[in-house]
């Protein structure tokens, strides 16, 4: 009797990031990856809110073959209300949880994007039909939220206590440093593994870096509350003022893009703000100059760290950190030998300006081994690591 062969039980994961690809070109990208890869093993969907018309951007571009997409209206951009986008994430919320019930998954990949509510509502969703699922937590909340609007402190310990509660329950947590781990560990008890993914560069497939990178500074990134922008747009403007000639890029949505346009309407032959760009135009943008800013609020450094870090790495453009040296940004960046960091000043900020013009920084500080660097921030060894950790054994027992 001729032997019939099973199939091997293909795993049912479904990925829930709110930001996706094309409009975020980092972790969007990553994860539309990572989800083509192992559409071929197993059934895979993703659930993200759709900006851009997700449906047809995937077939301009031949993506997501193999994948399930359960796209969402976003009716908010990074720009928008803390209000609305609160809203927004309600609304969000209700649709994973109405997919969730319909697709019912095994496994499930949730994210800190958008925070809190989507992560619990998969808890929920886990405890009651048994299935498995790793938080991502990109940042720690509600306290990285609390750093930008003060949450209500009744409020505050109910949303603490029900991210807590997530922690604790799932089969394995992900974030992106030692210290937000150590953070973790603290506020949640959690007595379970905490595994440290860094976050990946946007990819630099197709980049040309020129042969000597021209005397400036870029911004890649979201424009946000957290990054210090009013600051560095004041320091900025002092420096100009005063007769500096350097050129600073910036690109990227956020709520403060519409303050670096009405900077580069104001100094049109040193500042430019091109708004949201590709991933290409993102990477190749990092290549071009000198110098990259990286400007953070120094509380939110122990919830969050800037994913933007990721890709000034892999452009070879020194890094300018704005924050106060004890933090954990602060000490990346000076371990590492990739930069400098310069106090949350608008007087410090504006004479580093004139130091890197009048060619007043020593190069000592920026010896350090980015090859090293690299390997670690690499876009494939992101996915496989991710890939190991959502598909190991012990996470499914």
């Amino acid at each position: 009797m001729e032997e019939v062969l099973m199939p091997d039980k293909r795993e049912k994961l479904l990925i829930i990031n709110r930001s996706f690809w094309p409009i975020y070109p980092v972790i969007g990208e990553a994860l539309l990856r990572f989800a083509e890869q192992h559409a071929t093993k197993h059934e895979v969907g993703v659930i993200l809110q759709d900006h851009a018309g997700i449906r047809k951007k995937l077939a301009e571009h031949q993506r997501g073959q193999g994948v399930n997409f359960y796209p969402c209206k976003a009716w908010t951009v990074s720009g928008s209300s803390i209000t609305r986008r609160a809203l927004d994430a309600v609304f969000f919320m209700v649709w994973v949880f109405l997919v969730l019930l319909c697709k019912r998954p095994s496994k499930v990949y949730v994210s800190t994007d958008p925070p809190v509510l989507v992560p619990f509502i998969v808890m929920l969703y886990s405890k009651f039909f048994g299935a498995k699922y790793i938080y991502h937590l990109q940042d720690i909340h509600p306290e990285a939220t609390n750093v930008v609007v003060k949450v209500n402190p009744w409020l505050f310990r109910f949303l603490k206590w029900m991210d807590v509660l997530s922690m604790r329950k799932s089969n394995l947590l992900l974030t992106i440093t030692e210290e937000m781990a150590e953070e973790i560990r603290v506020r949640s008890g959690f007595r379970g593994e905490i595994a440290i993914v860094s976050n990946p560069s946007v990819a630099f497939d197709g980049v040309v870096p020129p042969p000597k990178k021209e005397k400036g500074f870029v911004f890649c990134g979201n424009a946000g509350r957290l990054q210090r922008i009013p600051l560095l747009i004041s320091a900025i403007e002092e420096y100009l003022e005063q007769g500096g000639e350097l050129k600073f890029i910036f690109a990227g949505a956020g709520v403060y893009e519409k303050d670096l346009k009405n900077l580069s309407e104001k100094f049109k032959d040193n500042v430019v703000c091109h708004g949201l760009v590709s991933p290409l135009k993102a990477a190749q943008l990092n290549c071009i100059y000198e110098w990259a800013l990286l400007p953070i609020e120094d509380e939110v450094t122990r919830y969050a760290f800037p994913s933007k870090s990721s890709s000034y790495v892999f452009s070879g453009a020194k890094i300018m950190a704005i924050c106060s040296e004890s933090t954990s940004v602060a000490q990346w960046v000076l371990k590492n030998k990739i930069g400098v960091v310069v106090p949350p000043s608008k007087e410090e900020i504006c004479k580093f300006f004139f130091s890197v013009e009048n060619n007043n920084i020593s190069g000592k500080e920026f010896s350090s081994d980015r090859d090293f660097l690299k390997k670690q921030l690499d876009f494939q060894v992101f996915l496989e690591k991710l890939g190991e950790l959502i598909f190991d054994k012990k996470n499914n027992e």
